[in-house]
């Protein structure tokens, strides 16, 4: 049985594998998740390659059937959960007139309902963990379109702004118990999500997913007694 363990979705690249990476290096046993089996299969790998115990676990995160396959894998596989990372997401954009309904959809299961089933699913394996070690921790990934809205990403800054929200009420209705939650709020960084914009913002001057992960490691290191609920993370200038 793992000591400690932990779940990160959204983690076959970019910021999901940075935290996840993170973790690993900070003793945590992981169960990683995504929806494409092959980058999840290749990411897992890698991660077993740097000596980390890893369950994966391949599916649509947006469907509730997906969320609990998840954490049933977690749960058989290691009891416990000390660190839930809900960073899976997905933006489309769109003008107002066009936004298609299946995309619409799309970014409200995977961006903020995922978030919450994630919540209910584990809060019991969570609350454990709090009383044993006097803290647990949950991470979402919102961005800094959930603080100032952007056009023809209207849906991807809406669900980001009710991830924040979702965030502070978890705070509120959870931290007593010793149950942390932070949303993570980045500007653009450089993961294959952000290939539209790198005509615009060339890659190497953009936020790296190691800054994030980074961010997760010091939240890993706080007191009891100290809670970050939000983490901005932008570029010079902005």
């Amino acid at each position: 049985m793992a000591q400690r363990a932990a779940i990160v979705t959204g983690a076959s690249s970019g910021i999901g594998l940075a935290i996840a990476e993170v973790l690993g290096a900070e003793g945590y046993a992981l169960t990683v998740a995504a929806r494409r089996p092959e980058k999840l299969d290749e990411a897992a790998q890698g991660l077993r390659d740097k000596g980390f115990a890893v369950e994966h676990v391949a599916g649509a995160l947006g469907d509730e059937a997906g969320v609990k396959a998840v954490v049933a894998a977690h749960r058989e596989r290691y009891g416990r959960l000390d660190v839930l990372v809900n960073n899976a997401g997905v933006g489309i954009g769109a003008p107002v007139a066009e936004i298609d309904t299946k995309k619409l959809d799309m970014q409200l299961d995977l961006n903020l309902r995922s978030i919450i089933l994630f919540y209910r699913e584990t809060v019991d394996l969570l609350r454990t963990a709090a009383k044993e070690d006097g803290t647990a921790l949950v991470v979402n990934t919102a961005s800094i379109a959930g603080k100032r809205g952007q056009p023809w990403l209207s849906v991807y800054s809406a669900t980001k702004g009710a991830v924040i929200n979702f965030t502070e009420a978890m705070h509120k209705e959870l931290s007593s118990e010793g149950i942390k939650s932070t949303a993570l709020c980045p500007g653009f960084v450089d993961t294959p999500m952000t290939t539209f914009v790198k005509g615009q913002v060339p890659a190497e001057e953009m936020i790296t997913p190691a800054d994030i992960g980074e961010a997760v490691r010091l939240l890993l290191r706080l007191s009891p007694a100290c809670i970050i609920p939000e983490i901005q993370f932008i570029r010079p200038g902005e």
